[in-house]
């Protein structure tokens, strides 16, 4: 009697077990995601093994930082920070706004605060953020004196601080004009006055100002390219030399730690 063929064992059903995605493919469970987290990585590896950018990375976000440290240390990147807004709310009013003198400078505001979609808005931002930039400059100066900061080896850094101030203000009075109305226009003229009076170089840099003799277009083309090109442009140079010296110093412990750290090095001392 010729035998059957034997065949294949039931197998009892279990659960189903989904095979892996490919690469790029979802499978209803992030995979998508996956694969877009895995090509991202992959591009920030491709330029960075191009450029080495990694290494300053660390080295600029990646410091030790002194026990004490508080809010108070938070000014500086808050003046950052606002300087940054000025800087992206510039150039939104720089798109509309007309130097002219005779009437195109006042109209350009008129129709930013007008008719242009948010425009109120974003000068609204830019002309208190001015304000407050200021504020803010002459309190992290404050934070720095009262906590000794201007000290060896951070000299050149308060330096550098004392004219990043004295820029801000710059900033701050060059755009005071640009709206050219009577408000800004005979605040201008007080201001001019007030500078011609300083010793030796005031009536030169009161006439470099004015552009001339006398007030009139060519201040306010004057003040508008100090306001939107060399003022911001020496900030700018100047916050990355400030920059790059914070973290190759680093900062100094609040002076109330610092008086409960002397006693204990004379102890050590004896």
């Amino acid at each position: 009697m010729p035998r059957l063929p034997k065949l294949p064992t039931p197998t009892l059903p279990g659960p189903f077990v989904e095979p892996p995605p490919r690469p790029g493919e979802s499978n209803g469970n992030g995979g998508a995601l996956d694969g877009a987290r895995e090509a991202g990585v992959t591009v920030v590896d491709w330029i960075d093994e191009r450029t080495s950018l990694s290494g300053a990375t660390r080295w600029l976000l990646f410091r030790k930082v002194p026990k004490g440290t508080n809010w108070f240390y938070t000014l500086g990147s808050a003046t950052l920070f606002a300087f940054l807004s000025q800087a992206v709310t510039g150039v939104f009013l720089a798109m509309y706004y007309r130097p002219d003198a005779a009437g195109g400078a006042y109209e350009s505001i008129r129709h930013i605060t007008n008719d242009v979609f948010l425009g109120q808005f974003v000068r609204g931002m830019h002309l208190w953020g001015a304000s407050v930039m200021v504020v803010l400059v002459f309190l992290h100066m404050a934070r720095v004196f009262i906590f000794g900061a201007y000290k060896y080896p951070r000299e050149l850094n308060w330096v550098i601080g004392a004219v990043l101030l004295v820029l801000t203000l710059v900033m701050a009075f060059t755009g005071y004009l640009l709206p050219f109305d009577q408000r800004a226009y005979w605040a201008t003229i007080v201001g001019l006055n007030i500078n011609g009076t300083g010793p030796l170089v005031g009536p030169y840099l009161s006439d470099f100002l004015r552009g001339g003799g006398e007030f009139g277009a060519t201040t306010l083309s004057r003040f508008y390219a100090i306001h939107m090109l060399l003022v911001p442009g020496l900030i700018i140079a100047l916050i990355g030399a400030h920059l790059y010296l914070v973290t190759k110093l680093g900062t100094t412990a609040p002076p109330w730690r610092k008086a409960k750290v002397e006693p204990e090095l004379q102890e050590a001392e004896v």
